[in-house]
C-alpha cells in the first residue's frame, strides 16, 4: 500500500522533528538516572519473517534480558526510577519512529515479537501476520496496555502470556491484516493517542 508507506514516512518524520525537544529531555533523563545507552536495541521479527534491531528508549539496568524474563510485571526491579515514567506514558515507544522511517516498521500494524516468541505462531498465523510490516500500535496494544499488571500474578509469567495474551493478540494481529484500511489506521492513531494521554479508550 504506497498510501500508507507514505503517510508513515511523512507522520514518522514530522514526529521526529516536532517532538526532538522531548526525546533530548527524554534521553538526558536516562543517562542520569542509570548507567548505559540510552536506547535499547533488540532483534524483532519484521516482514516476511526478516530480522531487524529495534528502537526504545532504555528502561531497564543493562542486560536486564539476561538478567530475568523477554517480559515484564508491574514492579519488575530491573525497571529503572527513569523507566517506569517512561512506561507509564509509553514515551519509550517514540524511537520507533525511526524503525518506520528505516523502512522496518509501520505506524499502524502487528507488534513485532523476539523470535523466541514468533515460534509459538500456528503456521497459518504467522503468514498473515508476517505479511505486512510490523506497527508501533495496533488494536492489542491498546487492548492489553496494562499487560505487566495483568502477568504480575501469574506464577509463571512467560507461560501465561504464550498460552493466554498472545492468542489473543494474534487475533487482532490477522483481523487487522485482513481488514486493514487507511481510515481505519487514522482510527488506531487517534484511539492510541487518547489512551495515552488521557488514560481511557
Amino acid at each position: 500500500m504506497i498510501a500508507k508507506r507514505v503517510m508513515d514516512v511523512s507522520l514518522a518524520f514530522l514526529g521526529l522533528v516536532m517532538l526532538s525537544p522531548l526525546l533530548s529531555l527524554v534521553a538526558l533523563a536516562i543517562r542520569l538516572d542509570s548507567p548505559g545507552p540510552v536506547f535499547f536495541r533488540q532483534e524483532r521479527v519484521g516482514r516476511h519473517g526478516q530480522i531487524f534491531r529495534i528502537h526504545k528508549f532504555r528502561t531497564m539496568v543493562v542486560d536486564a534480558d539476561r538478567k530475568g524474563l523477554l517480559i515484564s510485571v508491574k514492579e519488575d526491579g530491573r525497571v529503572t526510577r527513569a523507566g517506569r515514567w517512561l512506561r507509564r506514558y509509553k514515551l519509550d515507544e517514540l524511537p520507533q519512529l525511526i524503525d518506520v522511517l528505516l523502512g522496518h516498521m509501520s505506524l499502524v500494524g502487528p507488534r513485532p515479537e523476539v523470535p523466541r516468541y514468533v515460534l509459538c505462531y500456528p503456521p497459518e498465523v504467522r503468514k498473515v501476520v508476517l505479511s505486512v510490516r510490523p506497527g508501533i500500535t495496533d488494536l492489542a496494544s491498546i487492548e492489553y496496555r496494562q499487560e505487566a499488571e495483568m502477568l504480575t500474578d501469574a506464577s509463571d509469567p512467560e507461560t501465561e502470556y504464550i498460552q493466554r495474551i498472545l492468542p489473543v493478540k494474534l487475533s487482532h494481529y490477522e483481523q487487522y491484516v485482513r481488514t486493514r484500511s487507511f481510515l481505519g489506521d487514522m482510527v488506531i492513531i487517534a484511539r492510541t493517542v487518547r489512551v495515552v494521554f488521557f488514560g481511557k479508550d
